[in-house]
């Protein structure tokens, strides 16, 4: 038999043999070890865990180390930094500002994680369902996203907040203000899949049968991750500013402490737009959202090196990458 007719792309064998604990190493390396230090050698993606981390921890062990917001924790109106007691100062009722923003981080946290992953996982399979099976179930899934493109978001937030009974629940609050903001990355993933759906490994798999949620999660969503983790943070964001905006305004409901509720609390009870009294009170809240803005945006941003194919493979060592990287400064 020649060397050609034994050597045909289904019948060749790997030369090398893992054992069991040394695929194991192999997994931890590329999946764990490899994004640890690719996270390490970006100062943006640096910046971004730590932020992230910080509000993490505010939300599941600052609540246990910060006494529960209550009136008159302390004299009335005292300003920033000027007391141990309370380094952020307190209300005009007394309450502590550090208890208000570490409590309400929570509520935050749950919303923006509800509404971010209720977006992705939609559009995901919607998009990808549509761009890779084509024919009549396209034209359907394509069909109703398009009527939610149609639909202007805010007024759909407005009006399912006052004739639905969410109550305060941050997860319902989340899924709402994501209720259509999934249509817009669908349309975006077919894309996407339609160039990939003809890509030879991806006909390779149609060949040997392989199933079609295989096909999707197996060779096509893998390529997408950097764009579906862009607009998973995008739509985080969004979820902060829309919770913020609707409870500043006092649209939506809410039975635990809020940034958008303290900061309305500091303009309609203490006028703090023009008092400089009252200004930290506003200040606080807003801080907290521009810094978790910000470490979500910097996130987004070495998403993509995080999903890189190339870039894990080289930061990881039981794969012969080696962990030099003349794109880390850049």
């Amino acid at each position: 038999m020649s060397r050609t007719e034994a050597a045909s792309d289904f019948e060749t064998v790997s030369e090398t043999n893992l054992t069991r604990s040394e695929r194991y190493r192999q997994l931890v390396d590329e999946f764990v070890l490899a994004p640890a230090r690719i996270v390490w050698h970006d100062w943006r993606a640096r910046i971004a865990v730590t932020i992230i981390a910080f509000f993490l921890f505010l939300g599941t062990v600052g609540v246990r180390l910060v006494d529960e917001p209550r009136t008159n924790q302390g004299d009335r109106l005292v300003g920033a930094f000027r007391t141990l007691e309370h380094p952020l100062g307190t209300t005009a009722s007394g309450v502590d500002i550090l208890s208000q923003v570490v409590y309400a981080t929570v509520p935050m946290i749950q919303m923006i994680t509800a509404g971010a992953v209720f977006s992705v996982v939609v559009a995901t399979v919607v998009g990808t369902t549509s761009g890779y099976k084509g024919g009549a179930v396209d034209q359907g899934l394509m069909t109703v996203t398009d009527v939610m493109l149609t639909i202007p978001g805010l007024p759909l937030v407005i009006v399912l907040a006052g004739v639905t009974d969410i109550g305060g629940n941050p997860y319902l609050i989340g899924v709402l203000l994501s209720i259509n903001a999934w249509a817009g990355l669908a349309r975006a993933l077919r894309s996407q899949v339609l160039t990939l759906r003809d890509a030879e490994y991806v006909e390779a798999s149609r060949i040997m049968g392989v199933s079609t949620p295989k096909i999707l999660t197996t060779d096509i969503i893998p390529n997408l991750m950097p764009y579906i983790t862009m607009n998973f943070v995008q739509q985080a964001r969004a979820v902060i500013f829309g919770s913020v905006g609707l409870y500043f305004l006092g649209i939506l409901p809410y039975n635990r402490t809020n940034w958008g509720v303290m900061m309305n609390d500091a303009v309609s009870q203490a006028g703090a737009t023009s008092s400089m009294v009252a200004f930290h009170w506003l200040l606080m809240p807003m801080l907290a959202v521009i810094f978790l803005s910000m470490g979500l945006t910097l996130f987004a941003q070495s998403a993509d090196r995080l999903f890189n194919p190339r870039v894990r493979a080289r930061h990881a060592k039981t794969v012969g990458g080696d962990d030099t990287d003349d794109e880390v400064s850049s």
